[in-house]
Formats: structure tokens, C-alpha cells, sequence
């Protein structure tokens, strides 16, 4: 009995500074990270611009979620997003070409870049939708194009949603999809 009464003591302190920590984020009210942001932000991930030809080149589609509707269809519960970007290779800068957001209608909602980056073996950058922007909506996405000076390690792209409708709230991870023109053979 005192195990269980620790155990729920420990999570209903647990889940509430989370939340916290997630709301005490800095953004601008209502719109997304801003595009000169990411390099400001995150000048501890990025390196110098290679200077020999980048021969490998690749793109990432991840679908996102900043609201998603529920009890058929009546309400309905709105996520900030959180997009990151981790080069998996331990020795080659990735650089990334674009980072565009898009909403349920395929329209560009908001580029991220102003000019290429190029991000450290090991390093991530990440990019914040908050909650109060809806304007992707229900089928919003991110294109991520991305290339390298040789052979290297495919980045890893993924997007954390997290948001709230009443009392409940939710989580979860929605993974960047290599794209791939597929045709006849």
C-alpha cells in the first residue's frame, strides 16, 4: 500500500512539471520559430559550409499534426510541434538545403532557412510550432532537403506533438519518411 501511494505521489508530481517545462519554452504568440532563429539558436550545432562538391543529396517528408480532431469530428485538440534534425554521422557535416512547413492543402506556410546550414557529426537542430499556430492543421507536413561532401549516414528527422483537449493530454513521435520517386522497373 505505501509503494503504490509513493509510486502515485512520484507521477502526479511527474506529468505536471513536464507541462512546466513545455510552457516555459520562449516563442512568439501564435506563429512559429522565426527563420533567422535556427542559426542564432542553435550556432553550437552548426559548423562551416564545406567547400568540396556535395555529391550526395537526399529529402525527408514528415507528417506533422498541430491539430487533430476528435469525438468524431465535434472537437478538437491542437499540438505544438516540435521537428528535430540530428546528422547521425560521427565524422561528416550534413548540410540542410531546406526546411519548409506546409499545411493540410499542400500550400507553404513557413521556410525556415534564408541560406543552407551545415550541422556538426552528432548535432541536432530543431524547430518549434506552438500550440496556439494551427495554421497547418490536420494534414500539415515538413520537407527537409539535405546533402553531404560523400557517403554518409542517413540524418535521422522526426516530430514530437504534444497538446491537451479537458483534462487529457498527449503525446507522440511522427518519423521523417525518405523520399523516393517510385515508377515503373
Amino acid at each position: 500500500m505505501v509503494k503504490r501511494a509513493m509510486c502515485h505521489i512520484r507521477t502526479r508530481h511527474f506529468f505536471p512539471a513536464i507541462l512546466a517545462c513545455l510552457l516555459a519554452m520562449p516563442t512568439p504568440a501564435g506563429h512559429a520559430q522565426a527563420a533567422a532563429g535556427i542559426e542564432q539558436t542553435f550556432s553550437g550545432s552548426l559548423t562551416a559550409m564545406p567547400t568540396e562538391n556535395l555529391a550526395v543529396t537526399g529529402a525527408f517528408y514528415i507528417p506533422v499534426y498541430s491539430s487533430v480532431s476528435m469525438s468524431q469530428g465535434k472537437s478538437r485538440a491542437d499540438f505544438s510541434v516540435t521537428l528535430s534534425i540530428h546528422n547521425a554521422s560521427e565524422t561528416r557535416p550534413l548540410v540542410l538545403r531546406r526546411i519548409a512547413y506546409f499545411d493540410t492543402g499542400g500550400k507553404m506556410v513557413e521556410s525556415y532557412l534564408k541560406a543552407p546550414v551545415a550541422l556538426k557529426p552528432f548535432s541536432t537542430i530543431e524547430v518549434f510550432v506552438p500550440t496556439t499556430d494551427v495554421r497547418g492543421g490536420t494534414g500539415a507536413n515538413f520537407v527537409v532537403d539535405w546533402a553531404a561532401t560523400g557517403e554518409i549516414v542517413e540524418p535521422v528527422v522526426e516530430a514530437l506533438m504534444v497538446g491537451g483537449l479537458g483534462s487529457g493530454h498527449y503525446a507522440f513521435i511522427s518519423q521523417g519518411r525518405p523520399i523516393k520517386v517510385v515508377g515503373k522497373n
